[in-house]
């Protein structure tokens, strides 16, 4: 039987204090069982040594995609699939460079993404003191959207209907998803080929969602396999507040786009009473996302306005 070929994309921005880390997971032991054709590190304009450390790296068949600007996440996934056609894998691994696999977790998905119609496979995700990161996601509603905003995310949670599933249980068996973190993914090449680039007008949030279900609508199912595992230091989405205000924005945007204007302004309305409330207990990540929600010109447009 053929060793399945596994290409992995990394996307990178200032990512020089994490990088050696990541790749260092896909020496030793990280891609154990399958034959890892391609490590392509796509930098989105660093100011620091992330392209530097990726061209010293020993050990890898890695190519640098360098670009001229920070052009969000999508972008750079898409940059790195353009340069994966020449010779496509079988399956692509998106990666963050803040993450680290641990042994054989590329063969782990690589066996789940093997079923017929399973287009995408996400690991369980872990936290650097081994904790579990929640990674699954329910379909988002207008209740649901309401539920969190009035009882919080843990509550909605045990209720059914937040989006984001905190608990353990459901995270310890594999089965399929709605949408899961993008931090690491395996998508297979077919299902690339077929739907298409990231939608890069998300920036950063909401890609992954957005292309998730779009491959649901053509057939293709997203799989949680908890057998493979991925250490992630996690982002600065919940600290930052122009990150924040940019991850509630996309998720109103995509919400709109799919489900039209009367159910997309119900949506919008629960997650403003929620980051209203929020506010007026002093988060100021929710002021931020408040101001953008309300405010189109206190929106993101553009990644070099994080500078």
């Amino acid at each position: 039987m053929r060793t399945p070929r596994v290409a992995v994309v990394v996307v990178t921005y200032n990512s020089a204090d994490v990088l050696p880390e990541c790749l260092e997971s896909l020496r030793d032991g990280g891609a154990d069982g399958v034959q890892l054709t391609d490590v392509v590190v796509v930098d989105n304009a660093s100011d620091d040594a992330s392209t530097e450390i990726a061209k010293a790296t020993d050990g890898l068949p890695i190519s640098v995609v360098q670009l001229t600007e920070n052009a969000g996440y999508a972008a750079g996934l898409n940059a790195g699939v353009t340069e994966l056609r020449v010779r496509p894998p079988d399956a692509v691994m998106v990666v963050n460079p803040d993450c680290r696999l641990r042994p054989s977790t590329l063969a782990t998905l690589v066996r789940a993404l093997s079923v017929p119609g399973r287009g995408i496979v996400a690991p369980r995700l872990v936290n650097p003191d081994g904790t579990l990161q929640p990674t699954l996601r329910r379909l988002p509603t207008v209740v649901g959207a309401f539920a969190e905003a009035v009882l919080g995310g843990r509550l909605a949670d045990r209720l059914g209907l937040g989006e984001l599933i905190f608990t353990e249980g459901p995270h310890q068996a594999a089965g399929p998803a709605a949408w899961v973190t993008g931090a690491g993914l395996l998508m297979d090449w077919e299902l690339l080929d077929h739907l298409g680039p990231w939608d890069e007008s998300f920036l950063l949030y909401s890609e992954e969602t957005e292309f998730m279900l779009r491959a649901s609508d053509h057939g293709w199912s997203t799989w949680y396999e908890p057998a493979a595992v991925i250490e992630h230091k996690g982002g600065e989405s919940g600290t930052r507040p122009s990150l924040a205000a940019l991850l509630t924005v996309n998720k109103v945007r995509l919400f709109r786009r799919r489900h039209g204007w009367f159910r997309g302004q119900a949506y919008s309305a629960g997650v403003l009473l929620g980051m209203l409330l929020r506010a007026a207990a002093g988060q100021r990540i929710a002021r931020a996302s408040v101001a953008a929600l309300l405010l189109p010109s206190r929106r993101i447009t553009s990644l070099a306005q994080l500078r």
